[in-house]
């Protein structure tokens, strides 16, 4: 982990950008009380991509913020610690109308973000109706279409939970749009 850590404090990994080839990869899709995460792994050709690890931390409503903040960030880097993701990818920021809310989620957003920044990983964020479009085909689809298109995707028996499926597919969108030329290049952060 220190070694990672010194070459991205060096700007060395910063330069490779998208062309760096990572084989595992960590989705996020943070919030307070259901923060989604999925790890894949791909093959060489980034074909076949294959399911390490996914779940939904939970946090009930009676839990103070901070505890569900530590909750998140202890649950990840067992994920981590275990897998040893290079790249983690966040769902960017969207228009919230109620100004606690937005803040809410920006601290266990945080929360997520530090913990992937601990060990080291690229951190890319992606909009969700861009990971959608690049999923589903479809930028407007529901939460059901995005867990069964990953299901098909990573040949799972069972429909993953909503939030363990958005995390998989920000990791699965990344997957396919970092491979390709594009106007809009995925946001490093």
């Amino acid at each position: 982990m220190q070694k990672r850590l010194d070459s991205a404090a060096s700007g060395s990994e910063i330069a490779l950008g998208l062309n760096k080839t990572h084989s595992v990869l960590l989705g996020i899709d943070p919030s307070l009380r259901g923060t989604g995460y999925g790890i894949i792994r791909v093959g060489p050709r980034r074909d076949q991509p294959s399911l390490l690890e996914c779940g939904t931390i939970k946090c009930p409503p009676g839990l103070l913020h901070s505890r569900c903040f530590l909750q998140i960030a202890s649950t990840l880097r067992s994920a981590i610690e275990k897998h040893q993701p290079t790249v983690c990818v966040v769902e960017g920021l969207f228009y919230v109308h109620n100004l606690k809310t937005a803040i809410v989620m920006g601290e266990a957003r945080g929360a997520a973000l530090l913990v992937a920044a601990e060990y080291g990983l690229d951190i890319f964020e992606m909009a969700p109706r861009r990971v959608k479009q690049a999923i589903v085909g479809y930028g407007g689809a529901q939460k059901l279409a995005v867990a069964k298109m990953i299901q098909r995707m990573l040949s799972l028996q069972d429909l993953p939970e909503p939030d363990a499926a958005d995390a998989l597919a920000l990791a699965l969108a990344y997957l396919q749009e970092s491979g390709k030329p594009t106007l809009t290049p995925l946001e490093k952060i």
